[in-house]
């Protein structure tokens, strides 16, 4: 059973009634299911051939990952985030601003503390905005062991990263809670991301992977970013690769500290702010929106219940 959400719309929270909720960030789209409640039936582990066929556009629901709201000592909720693959994620900046708009309405709450793998995150709905949420994705991590890069440095250009784009293009690497690698091109929209993503992702230099951004500057602080994620593929939007272009942004000399992100759903706004310290803090703001509700039946909830 599903149930739309009217454009515009805001749904009641109904978790008690209903498995899973849909929603998308810029068309970044998540499955999010809440743990909270054992009544909803979700269980302690999530497995791999669940998670993927829950993420299948075919045979599941669809999305580019699943967020799982779970109980938390640390803050008011603990995030877990699964990639369409199945594979764990540590940060997904889009996601987190989707669960936070959630739950604070469902807590009646204007700012939120959602804990993560890569630590606790705060997100506030936006005073002069409140259609945009916003989040502290923390300080970004730029050291080489940090990214993690397969050795020392922060810089790699083509011939490295094996990529053949007719000039040199460095990558500015970076962790936002997970590895990204940022190039600037002279035209994103030309690059054939298909191709040169999972060859980048895979990478010797990235021992954990890497989510991989191309981007070219449009305007004054304005830069139009095509992304392939980790696990993931081609996104309409990646919220923690918005914010590593941000900080790529400032880093390689090309804009200020606040810019807007231009990705294929939609833009969203990052300052990394600084602190006075070296990673400083990476704030980003955007919509979220709600697509459907709906009860997981027959296969999917078998494989959920199964833990498969």
């Amino acid at each position: 059973m599903v149930t739309p959400f009217r454009e515009g719309e805001k749904p009641a929270i109904r978790f008690a009634m209903t498995a899973f909720l849909k929603m998308h960030g810029l068309g970044n789209d998540f499955i999010v299911l809440d743990a909270r409640n054992p009544a909803n039936g979700i269980p302690d582990k999530i497995g791999r051939v669940a998670a993927t066929r829950l993420a299948d556009r075919h045979f599941g629901i669809g999305c580019d990952q699943i967020l799982v709201i779970r109980p938390s000592t640390k803050a008011d909720i603990f995030m877990q985030i699964l990639n369409c693959d199945g594979s764990d994620a540590a940060a997904c900046g889009n996601g987190t601003r989707c669960v936070a708009d959630l739950v604070m309405r469902d807590l009646g709450l204007a700012e939120l503390s959602i804990e993560t793998r890569s630590g606790v995150l705060q997100s506030w709905r936006e005073a002069e905005n409140k259609d945009h949420i916003a989040v502290d994705m923390g300080p970004a991590r730029l050291a080489w062991d940090e990214v993690p890069l397969a050795s020392d440095g922060e810089m790699r250009d083509q011939d490295t990263l094996g990529v053949d784009l007719g000039a040199m293009v460095p990558a500015v690497c970076h962790s936002i809670g997970n590895p990204h690698a940022v190039l600037f091109v002279d035209d994103a929209e030309v690059v054939d991301l298909g191709s040169i993503g999972p060859k980048l992702e895979h990478h010797p230099l990235f021992p954990d992977r890497a989510n991989i951004s191309f981007v070219h500057q449009i305007g004054p602080d304005r830069f139009r970013m095509r992304v392939w994620e980790r696990g993931g593929g081609i996104t309409f939007a990646c919220g923690s690769g918005a914010c590593a272009v941000g900080v790529a942004v400032h880093r390689s000399g090309r804009g200020s500290r606040r810019n807007e992100i231009i990705m294929d759903g939609g833009s969203v706004f990052i300052d990394w702010q600084d602190d006075g310290t070296l990673g400083g803090r990476v704030i980003m703001r955007g919509p979220v929106s709600y697509a459907f509700d709906g009860v997981l039946q027959g296969d999917l909830a078998a494989l959920m219940r199964a833990g498969a």
